[in-house]
């Protein structure tokens, strides 16, 4: 089995937290997950603090802008996109004065090239993803400016171990030929497993750290996951719907972060950390897998970001998320 880059019985979040307060985020990141904290998000900040506009700030000689109210690929720089690298450096020298002396893994995230591709407008108007030449030199672009995030944040943070999270929510849609046009009367073609796969596996390589892929999105795809070589995926555990893929994902050692936590309050009490290590204990014993490996190959998460949750619940979340880590630690 790999050697995983994170303490058996761990927990993080999966990136967005509320409001635009990114001190208290990042405090509060570190705080309730000492395991594995990450890199705090803030899209209620608006454009450049989002997704897709965080994502394309990090495009090396490929400025963005946004137009009618969409990021798009533009002829130069101009204010948004100073925005955004303005956003990231607040984000960066936070991080950097909070995390001062901390050692262990520390997750960054970004979206990842298909969904980028998906979000981003041509100059000339329509999807990225309708022109492979320009996928590929998305995913180029996007694999040098990751490559140069990573370098920056250990940099600011040398004694901790950087992890890379890669957001593919529209993945399945681009491999099922579900992206809409423009107009939305038609979708883009489907792109095929393997070619998505190659492109994502160059971004893993470039990159040079273990990379996540997350996709909380229905039908995520195992294989492609797994043929880019990422060192582990995380979805939504209540969209699991076949369990074969990902016990053979497992089996080969792929780690597992699953969204076992709820990222909205319920109608009862506040999170329970035993019945989210319970949920998690239940699915390991379903796939039949000795107890042992499940602190050892399972990050316990919320199910997906947790942006629009009240920021009380967020805290309790990331508790209630670190002390069922614990708990299976235990068992």
């Amino acid at each position: 089995m790999p050697d995983f880059p994170w303490a058996p019985g761990t927990a993080t979040g999966i990136g967005s937290l509320p409001g635009i307060d990114i001190a208290e985020a990042q405090r509060i990141v570190l705080g309730e997950l000492p395991g594995l904290p990450h890199l705090a998000e803030l899209p209620e900040r608006g454009p450049g603090a989002d997704m897709i506009g965080r994502t394309a700030g990090f495009l090396v000689e490929m400025p963005v802008q946004v137009y009618a109210g969409r990021w798009q690929i533009s002829s130069k720089p101009g204010k948004d996109l100073r925005r955004t690298a303005d956003l990231l450096e607040r984000d960066l020298d936070e991080l950097t004065e909070q995390a001062d002396g901390y050692s262990g893994p520390l997750k960054i995230q970004a979206a990842g090239p298909w969904t980028l591709a998906a979000n981003l407008d041509l100059p000339i108007g329509g999807r990225m993803l309708r022109d492979p030449g320009a996928v590929r030199d998305l995913t180029d672009s996007l694999a040098e400016g990751l490559r140069r995030h990573v370098a920056e944040v250990r940099k600011r943070v040398p004694r901790a171990t950087v992890l890379l999270q890669l957001d593919e929510p529209s993945l399945p849609s681009v491999l099922a030929g579900r992206v809409p046009t423009e107009s939305g009367l038609s979708a883009y073609r489907e792109v095929d497993g393997p070619d998505a796969a190659t492109r994502l596996r160059g971004l893993v390589e470039a990159v040079d750290t273990p990379v996540i892929v997350h996709c909380c999105a229905p039908e995520f795809p195992l294989q492609v996951i797994r043929d880019a070589l990422a060192s582990a995926v995380a979805f939504d555990l209540s969209l699991l719907k076949d369990l074969d893929p990902l016990g053979e994902a497992i089996e080969a050692g792929l780690g597992i972060f699953v969204g076992a936590a709820p990222t909205r309050p319920g109608t009862g009490r506040g999170p329970d950390s035993k019945q989210i290590a319970e949920r998690v204990s239940t699915l390991w014993r379903r796939l039949g897998f000795p107890a042992a490996r499940l602190p050892e190959q399972v990050v316990i998460t919320p199910a997906c970001g947790l942006a629009g949750a009240p920021m009380g619940y967020v805290r309790a979340l990331l508790k209630a998320c670190t002390e069922a880590g614990r708990r299976i630690a235990e068992v």
